[in-house]
């Protein structure tokens, strides 16, 4: 009887003896040679490195301003004079940021190279929208309600309201004087919502914001003290101008006008 075996197909590995290899020992003169050649590789660097650094494309020569308004060129190169023949390279931008953001007229700036040998720089100038009474002195307020600094003759061509009631208790000083914060968030709204009607901005003369929970509007022209609360100012004030006429025919000396109540109206006489 034959019998057949079932052929084995599993792969065998098959075993090799591993050449042993050769050990590189590198001769002594090239090993100079290789030193030499990283020596005079970092040379070349240090070289290339100091030239670029010493470079008169990379001086900075010229300062190109953009965005500026109340300031003039001149004031915003002088906030950062120390930038002239310095390299462009080396410049730390965020330190001369901060010191352009030292004028109380400039809330952020942005500075950038360019070659050969400027600095561009784009100042976002605070925007003046009220004339705060402060300390028996009268201070220009940005829209977020903070002091830029003192109104002056310089400032003639701002026709502004002036802001009563901003001061925090106890404050003395100008630029530095302490806002209450809830007062001027108030003013700060309804100058605000005054801008989406110009013609009715134009006509408000005097803000009162004693009262953080109720504005006191004082419109050109007229002496009644128009009370509008915290919100809806433009309506409060269209709705007095449209009653203003009836209500002086009953009332011709008129100390104030609350409209905080819906259709009820309130006048005191004076």
């Amino acid at each position: 009887m034959t019998v057949s075996t079932p052929t084995d197909k599993r792969f065998r590995r098959v075993h090799v003896t591993p050449r042993s290899r050769r050990r590189f020992a590198p001769s002594p003169r090239r090993v100079v040679l290789a030193a030499l050649a990283a020596t005079c590789v970092l040379y070349g660097g240090y070289r290339l490195s100091g030239a670029a650094l010493s470079s008169g494309a990379l001086t900075v020569t010229r300062m190109t301003v953009s965005g500026n308004s109340r300031l003039s060129d001149d004031d915003v190169r002088a906030l950062v004079g120390g930038l002239q023949g310095r390299n462009m390279l080396l410049l730390d931008l965020d330190a001369w940021r901060q010191k352009l953001r030292s004028s109380p007229w400039v809330a952020d700036a942005a500075l950038r190279r360019v070659l050969p040998g400027t600095v561009d720089i784009a100042v976002f100038e605070r925007r003046p929208v009220g004339i705060a009474r402060l300390d028996g002195g009268l201070s220009l307020i940005d829209q977020r309600g903070i002091v830029i600094g003192p109104f002056g003759p310089g400032h003639a061509d701002l026709d502004l309201p002036v802001i009563d009631g901003l001061a925090a208790a106890g404050a003395a000083g100008a630029r530095d004087l302490p806002v209450e914060e809830e007062r001027a968030a108030l003013a700060v709204r309804l100058l605000a919502s005054l801008d989406a009607d110009p013609e009715l901005a134009g006509r408000v003369s005097q803000i009162d914001v004693s009262d953080r929970r109720d504005a006191v509007v004082i419109l050109k022209g007229d002496t009644a003290l128009v009370r509008v609360g915290e919100a809806q100012f433009v309506e409060r004030l269209r709705s007095y101008l449209d009653l203003a006429p009836a209500l002086r025919e009953r009332v011709p000396e008129i100390d104030y006008v609350d409209l905080r109540f819906g259709e009820r109206v309130y006048v005191r006489p004076r």
